[in-house]
């Protein structure tokens, strides 16, 4: 049976949990070993975003064996298992199954060495830096309890497998395909993501916004080449780059609240190809980030405005202004319905602990699963955070203050146990909250 750890002056006391004598737990701590293995199976077999097929396909296997009924090809290789149980409410919850084009280097023996064919056409390496093989093996655990409990719960229960989530075009595609009308529409939806700082065996919690509203954007700067030695006889475009990149800075300070988050960070400039050649053109790659729709309106219309101006400011002609370009890759920031919120936290914290369930500031990362909430009429939606880094290891980095290997690194090591059996046993009481039987 799974042990809290505690630290008390610097030491680690094994105690025993607090939930001892619970069925669930008992039962989860049975099914670790299965759980574990098909950790691994999702580990070591990574799938880049848009060709996850094969772990749709164990998904589907192990949620259609369950007695859930399977739908595959959803939005591209997503998956949607629904069961109903009588009446009552209906649960969408949800875990994302891509892989990053990381080379794995966390000396693990179920480590990934998949190769694979990059949408550029570029072959790279995959692994699952970002904690998805966790997610998947608890959405899996879930599901198994759930069945396991049928008798405590009333309502439908709609478990989704998403494609393409490090794209943020994976539930927008599986929306496209018709998941709210070819399938029951969700009361509410219930999420998870690993965290690479908070302890495993921890959960934490955010009220509001968790994550931020995400936008990749490209400038394409025009200009008029020709001889370094002539600059007048040219319209520069790397001048003309750095005057933009300058005065985007000014959209965050002096345009949007110092209450309102925002943040505009251009990630990318390439222009030119020799010390005395003027280009005729330089490309910038921006992402912006907010949580609220009138920041984000604010930033898109102020780049736009920006870069417009700044080439009439120096003069360039009509025919060579800058052209933005929005891409389609936009994930609304993710809410946290408070309600929920605050319906769900005294469940976990008398089951786990209030040292155990910890409330989170939120972050500028970007998550789709946000997109799922704002289907009109607007869906309670909640994703919390699920620790997964080995207690010690947390303990050391704050002490010595160094930085734990984040998301998306290749050192990225998940501590399996206890962050599997903590995230099939937070994510299936919350649902036997929502969807608890009333007289």
């Amino acid at each position: 049976m799974r042990r809290l750890i505690l630290w008390i002056f610097g030491l680690i006391v094994v105690a025993a949990p607090v939930h001892a004598g619970d069925n669930l737990a008992k039962a989860i701590d049975e099914d670790y070993a299965y759980l574990f293995d098909l950790y691994k199976h999702f580990h070591s077999h990574p799938e880049l975003s848009f060709q996850e097929m094969e772990s749709a396909k164990h998904l589907g296997t192990e949620l259609s064996g369950l007695g859930f009924d399977v739908t595959s090809g959803i939005g591209g290789h997503g998956v949607v298992a629904v069961l109903k149980n009588g009446e009552g409410p209906t649960v969408l919850i949800r875990t994302d199954t891509d892989a990053l084009p990381v080379i794995e280097q966390t000396g693990l023996p179920y480590a990934s060495t998949v190769r694979a064919t990059e949408q550029t056409g570029r072959e790279v390496s995959v692994m699952h830096a970002c904690g998805h093989d966790v997610h998947m093996t608890v959405w899996t655990g879930t599901a198994r309890q759930l069945v396991a409990n049928k008798d405590e719960w009333s309502g439908t229960v709609v478990m989704i497998a998403q494609p393409a989530e490090e794209r943020g075009s994976g539930a927008r595609a599986m929306l496209a395909d018709g998941l709210f009308t070819r399938f029951p529409r969700p009361d509410m939806s219930l999420a998870l993501h690993v965290n690479s700082v908070l302890a495993a065996g921890r959960i934490g919690v955010t009220e509001g916004f968790a994550m931020a509203n995400v936008d990749m954007v490209d400038i394409a700067v025009l200009g008029v080449g020709g001889h370094g030695a002539y600059p007048h006889a040219t319209k520069d475009p790397i001048v003309l780059a750095a005057h933009i990149i300058t005065a985007l800075q000014t959209l965050v300070s002096r345009e949007v609240s110092p209450l309102d988050p925002a943040v505009v960070t251009v990630g990318s400039i390439h222009g030119g190809e020799k010390h005395n050649v003027i280009s005729n053109r330089v490309d910038l790659q921006l992402t912006v980030r907010s949580y609220k729709d009138e920041v984000r309106k604010t930033l898109m219309e102020g780049i736009a405005r920006i870069a417009l101006f700044e080439a009439r400011a120096l003069g360039f002609p009509e025919d060579k202004l800058p052209i933005v370009k929005v891409r389609d890759e936009y994930t609304p920031a993710a809410y946290n319905t408070p309600e929920l919120v605050q319906r769900l936290m005294p469940v976990w914290q008398a089951r786990f602990g209030d040292d155990r369930v910890v409330e989170l500031d939120p972050v500028m990362g970007g998550e789709d699963f946000g997109l799922y909430g704002r289907q009109e009429p607007r869906i309670p939606s909640f994703m919390f955070v699920l620790g997964a880094v080995d207690p010690a290891k947390v303990a050391t980095a704050k002490k010595e203050g160094v930085k734990l290997p984040s998301l998306h690194s290749s050192k990225f090591a998940p501590l399996p146990e206890p962050t599997i059996t903590t995230g099939v046993e937070a994510m299936t009481a919350a649902v036997l909250e929502v969807l608890k039987k009333t007289d």
